[in-house]
């Protein structure tokens, strides 16, 4: 037992046998005593500080499959706080793809509120599904066949398909399909939208993928699950860092200058955010802010600043 070890002092080795696992652990003591066990073959690591978006760390290609054709635009509706209900037949399935929008965002926080797994049983079921004000700026799971009426109504819908198994299976990719219903009336996998979306798609991406259809056949299905949720993860964080650095440059353009910081003197106030200055400055940039993903930027700066 642990209690009738001998007590434990910086720089030794400790060999406790517990419930039959051997555990090598050394008592870090120190600098000088690091610096002097540096021929043992245990290294002292610095942790990395790794930022994620949420504690679950989804799998977005597996979760987005269905709608990854359209992964601008829905980067559009995350970004924009707009009301988005998924439809799936599970939990686990609306769950996985809402934790997947929020997260497309990152480093941005999504402030506005969402639920993963959404009920009838919940206390805002008539605030959501009430027809005469506009719905809130809320992200929903559903599973309930319920909410396919209830939430019709609502302006951008996501019906995930249960694409999991082909997944498994090595079955080729689930592809989301156009707009509209199936012959049973249900809607069919997809984004479902009559927003007009400002930035234009990136194909090569898109192929890259093998979710765009006008792209031919692609390595999607070759690349391992991991390799996907990579590029998946670096194009959103590209279109997110992209979005954000021109008003990094203007905030820090209203920020006080070093010399008028004094300790003696109430702090300096910032500039106020004029709106239709930083959109003057945007036009200068052109409409093309980034060189890989073209687009309005201008018009979603508008929208972004006016949520």
């Amino acid at each position: 037992m642990l209690q009738h070890e001998p007590m434990a002092t910086p720089t030794s080795w400790r060999d406790p046998s517990t419930a039959f696992t051997w555990l090598h652990c050394p008592v870090a003591g120190s600098n000088e005593d690091r610096q002097a066990h540096t021929g043992s073959p245990y290294l002292y690591l610095k942790p990395t500080l790794v930022t994620l978006p949420s504690i679950h760390d989804p799998e977005l290609y597996m979760a987005l499959q269905p709608i990854l054709d359209k992964f601008e635009l829905i980067w559009e509706l995350v970004l924009t706080n707009q009301p988005i209900v998924v439809m799936a037949n599970s939990p686990t399935i609306c769950s996985n793809m809402v934790q997947a929008l929020v997260s497309l965002i990152h480093p941005l926080t999504y402030t506005a509120d969402y639920r993963p797994y959404f009920t009838i049983h919940d206390t805002e079921f008539k605030n959501y599904t009430t027809r005469t004000q506009t719905p809130p700026q809320v992200i929903l799971g559903v599973t309930n066949p319920f909410f396919a009426k209830a939430l019709d109504h609502w302006p951008h819908i996501i019906k995930a398909g249960d694409h999991t198994s082909s997944i498994a299976n090595g079955a080729d990719e689930y592809r989301g399909t156009s707009r509209g219903r199936s012959l049973e009336g249900e809607l069919k996998p997809g984004l479902h939208t009559k927003y007009k979306a400002l930035l234009q798609k990136d194909k090569m991406f898109l192929k890259m993928l093998g979710s765009y259809k006008g792209g031919g056949g692609g390595a999607g299905g070759k690349r391992p699950m991991e390799a996907l949720n990579v590029m998946i993860k670096k194009q959103a964080l590209q279109l997110t860092t992209g979005f954000i650095t021109p008003l990094e440059k203007y905030i820090a353009g209203l920020s006080p200058l070093t010399k008028n910081v004094n300790l003696w003197r109430p702090p300096p106030q910032l500039a106020p955010f004029n709106v239709e200055q930083f959109l003057h400055i945007l036009e200068g940039l052109g409409t093309q802010i980034m060189d890989t993903v073209k687009g309005n930027w201008i018009d979603l700066y508008s929208v972004f600043v006016t949520i």
